[in-house]
């Protein structure tokens, strides 16, 4: 019997990482290296190397960039106490955060400015979270889950609004906020869902093949978010699913009575992750491979436009 892949799409980069890759790639055309990068640009120890080689500076922090430098913010989005340490070193600021990170941010200073205590959904501790909530940090709580609401230590008719990490899945995201709904009798929320559409997108690829396969890949770091969502969604269905960084990573055992392997990636993951876990896998018998789509993507987000190619000099 011939083994199988089923390849979800759609897969990997989406249009905030693509947009953020190439903010630092032109950035270092433009500019020459150095160019220092707060955190990483995206959650992918691949792609941070590969910058790395081309002159980025990967920094924990703005404090370690020296004074006057140019200083880019990673598709994940700062708090403003960052965006003032950086003026106050005269850094050249280049803003990589995503534009739907953006939107998030912008409701949250919408809500605390109307007087609303504001409900972040999401990971403690994620760069994310961190810049959202240091918009408006005084009115903010972040929880993680529908059993963190009970420790939430605010009045049933207090004002409150929910916002959630865009990088979330949609499933556990909506049992969260019905919970939240049915605490407070005046919330709002955010005006379109905050779940980003590659987010979404990829859950529906995933939850599409983990039926048809008997164990799904998710190609991503353990340090991406989304990528760690796809693996849940993947066992939600029914399928066993693990997380792989890069092909040396994968372990021939997850295979044993396995004909049929599923395989997608995270929004911060490169397609040649992807193309060198096919390989690996095509070396192990899996040499038929589906592409099962279940929509297709036309999203994109500009450059700044001094960083664009077609700019004249």
């Amino acid at each position: 019997m011939v083994k199988k892949v089923i390849l979800a799409a759609p897969r990997g980069y989406c249009a905030g990482v693509d947009r953020a890759v190439k903010i630092v790639e032109r950035a270092l055309d433009t500019l020459g290296a150095p160019v220092y990068v707060r955190k990483e640009i995206v959650h992918n120890r691949h792609v941070v190397e590969e910058l790395a080689k081309r002159g980025a500076v990967f920094v924990d922090s703005e404090a370690e960039i020296p004074d006057g430098s140019v200083c880019i913010f990673s598709a994940h989005g700062v708090s403003p106490a960052v965006r003032q340490r950086a003026e106050e070193k005269n850094l050249q600021v280049i803003d990589a955060t995503c534009p739907l990170v953006t939107k998030v941010h912008l409701e949250a200073k919408r809500f605390a400015r109307a007087g609303r205590k504001i409900v972040l959904v999401g990971h403690a501790g994620h760069e994310e979270i961190e810049g959202t909530f240091g918009e408006a940090p005084k009115s903010t709580l972040v929880v993680e889950d529908a059993a963190e609401i009970d420790k939430l230590k605010l009045n049933p008719h207090e004002a409150v609004a929910y916002l959630t990490q865009t990088t979330l899945s949609v499933d556990d995201t909506l049992g969260v906020v019905e919970g939240l709904r049915e605490r407070f009798s005046n919330i709002a929320g955010p005006r379109s869902d905050d779940i980003c559409y590659a987010t979404q997108n990829r859950q529906v690829a995933v939850k599409a093949i983990a039926p048809h396969a008997d164990v799904v890949l998710i190609v991503g770091a353990r340090n991406s978010s989304n990528s760690n969502r796809l693996v849940e969604v993947a066992k939600v269905a029914g399928t066993d699913a693990h997380l792989v960084p890069d092909e040396s990573e994968l372990d021939p055992q997850w295979l044993e009575g396995c004909d049929t392997v599923g395989v997608s990636s995270g929004a911060s993951a490169p397609e040649v992750l992807v193309d060198r876990l096919l390989e690996r896998l095509a070396g192990l018998g899996y040499t038929d491979l589906e592409t099962r789509e279940v929509t297709t993507e036309d999203v994109t987000f500009s450059l700044p436009p001094w960083l664009r190619e077609d700019t004249p000099a």
